[in-house]
């Protein structure tokens, strides 16, 4: 009999493992979450979801969320609570880990950047409120990270060998041109909407408008 409880409990762990595992939104609803960038600090997953589309319950861990465009979307939890939120475009949304079911009540689409935090704890770096030549507006703020708004103004440089002591995730919220070379990598020079580039802690880089008009962007400081 104690075998029998013992194989049991294994049996049991490995299916609730199974289960955790298969919730991952990138794996079970792949048609709605897309990555676009991962590594050992962030996952960033593109969320589009058409008019009346609907997913499956899946998980996230902390996150923020970047809409690019108005929606109005219901979340439902494990238990059958329901929650209707309205998201405006170009906002920004903390969200804790949850597990939940999303359905797309609007009459447009749902396009959306979710940044997904990997850290088992939230680090201690401090966010910058000011940087030179770029307005910045907070638009969401959690125990993991901070979104900014970021208009970078067309005289706007970071010299090279720049570092900063918090992760980025740099969202283009338009056409822009903007070089951007990190770790002496070729730079990335032009830019489209919902572009994403990650520079990590302590890494250097440098950048520069070089389209002389000012530039706005969502800006992602992880602590």
């Amino acid at each position: 009999m104690k075998v029998f409880h013992a194989l049991s409990a294994v049996a049991l762990v490995l299916l609730w493992s199974g289960s955790a595992l298969a919730q991952d939104a990138a794996k079970v609803d792949p048609a709605h979450y897309k990555p676009v960038f991962e590594n050992a600090s962030v996952r960033v997953l593109r969320i589009s979801y058409p008019p009346g589309a609907k997913s499956v319950m899946h998980q996230h861990p902390d996150a923020i969320v970047i809409p690019l465009s108005a929606s109005s979307v219901v979340f439902t939890m494990p238990d059958g609570k329901t929650e209707k939120n309205t998201l405006a475009n170009e906002m920004a949304l903390y969200t804790p880990a949850t597990t939940h079911n999303v359905a797309n009540v609007g009459t447009g689409a749902v396009d959306a950047l979710l940044v997904e935090f990997k850290a088992a704890t939230p680090g201690k770096a401090v966010i910058p409120t000011s940087r030179a030549d770029m307005a910045i507006k907070v638009l969401a703020e959690g125990p993991r990270a901070v979104a900014y708004r970021a208009t970078a103004a067309g005289t706007f440089v970071e010299p090279a060998g720049s570092k900063h002591e918090f992760d980025q995730v740099v969202i283009a919220l338009g056409p822009a041109q903007i070089a951007l070379s990190i770790d002496g990598k070729p730079a990335k020079t032009t830019w489209a909407r919902g572009d994403v580039q990650f520079i990590g802690r302590g890494t250097a880089h440098e950048s520069k408008n070089t389209g002389g008009k000012p530039v706005d962007m969502v800006i992602v400081g992880i602590k």
